[in-house]
């Protein structure tokens, strides 16, 4: 990928030029920063990538660097106030992008730095690893610090956190909820490879709680709670291969529901009928993995609609318009970006 100064600069300013006008919450000190030729370092899609897909591919990475504290690791949501934390669970998925991409240095010190947190102790933390007051511990945190641990080639601690009674990646009132469930699922106890004699047990407890009519619903015991769009988290970043078929049925019904600008979180989502760019992208990166790749494209294509000017992904836009209605550009969905394009085009 050859990428000289100039290009670099150029693309740059676009990105902070339409994050300053594209409309909707935004920190008006954003900047994307960084080495001028730290984008030849990225391991390219594959040939066969469209150009919207290498532009879009080359801006999240920036983004990705933007969100990411060079010497500590540590990786924020949002360059904004109220966003500008370290929740594990965000910051994961940018290790795995990371790696994913070619940036294993990115990609293990943003895994060190979540290795030392204390994930029973809040959802959220400072850039100094202390604590963010207000929000509990969520049930799938130790889960995902895993999966980001195993893609980097650490080695994680057992986890002890619980996933039940707590709340979910809605962050709303604790439950029993299918996200934490499939995260806790996916924490084998050698931490560096999925093994079978460790997955079949929590499978068949996912499928007993969270089955009904043929798909995965978001609570357990609670067939009228709806599809969740975490389903697809049994795909990637946690793999249980039992529970594909639930999965694909699920994120099919989902996809065929979606709007011009992408998808809500679950079925039963009380928090209005925006769509949310993190969801939209994770559902594409596991129906890409799972073969269904019309449906990822197709979520793709609503990404792109729900994309800034410049390639920025907004944490939801308006159903009609697609003009942001939250933080911009959101770190999660970048990663989730990044990890479904190099899945469709390796």
């Amino acid at each position: 990928m050859a990428w000289g100064r100039a290009a670099l600069v150029l693309v740059v300013a676009v990105v902070v030029a339409a994050a300053l006008v594209s409309g909707g919450p935004r920190d008006e000190s954003f900047r994307l920063r960084g080495d001028p030729h730290w984008l030849e370092r990225a391991t390219p899609l594959g040939s066969k990538a469209p150009g919207w897909a290498r532009r879009m591919y080359r801006r999240s990475l920036l983004v990705l660097q933007a969100m990411t504290d060079r010497r500590t690791g540590a990786v924020v949501a949002g360059r904004r106030d109220g966003w500008e934390y370290v929740w594990p669970r965000d910051a994961s998925a940018v290790a795995m992008a990371f790696a994913s991409a070619g940036y294993r240095g990115e990609a293990r010190r943003a895994v060190r730095f979540l290795l030392g947190l204390d994930l029973e102790a809040a959802a959220r933390f400072h850039e100094d690893g202390t604590p963010v007051e207000g929000r509990a511990a969520q049930g799938d945190a130790a889960g995902w610090v895993e999966a980001a641990a195993r893609a980097v080639g650490l080695k994680a601690q057992a986890g002890t956190q619980p996933w039940q009674g707590q709340a979910d990646y809605q962050e709303g009132d604790p439950g029993d909820y299918l996200g934490n469930a499939i995260a806790a699922a996916g924490e084998p106890k050698d931490h560096l490879q999925v093994r079978p004699s460790v997955r079949r047990p929590a499978e068949k407890k996912i499928r007993r709680n969270f089955e009904a009519g043929g798909v995965l619903v978001r609570e357990a015991g609670e067939p009228g709670s709806g599809v969740d769009s975490a389903a697809a988290w049994a795909v990637r970043p946690f793999p249980q291969p039992a529970l594909y078929p639930l999965v694909r049925r699920t994120l099919l019904r989902i996809a065929a529901t979606s709007g011009r600008f992408g998808i809500v979180p679950s079925q039963n989502w009380n928090g209005g009928v925006d769509p949310w760019t993190a969801p939209t992208a994770w559902a594409a990166w596991s129906l890409a993995a799972l073969g269904e790749r019309p449906a990822a494209l197709k979520l793709m294509a609503e990404l792109r609609r729900a994309a800034t000017p410049s390639g920025l992904l907004p944490e939801r836009v308006d159903s009609r318009t697609g003009a942001p209605t939250s933080t911009t550009p959101l770190a999660w969905s970048h990663a989730f970006l990044v990890l479904t394009l190099r899945r469709l085009w390796p």
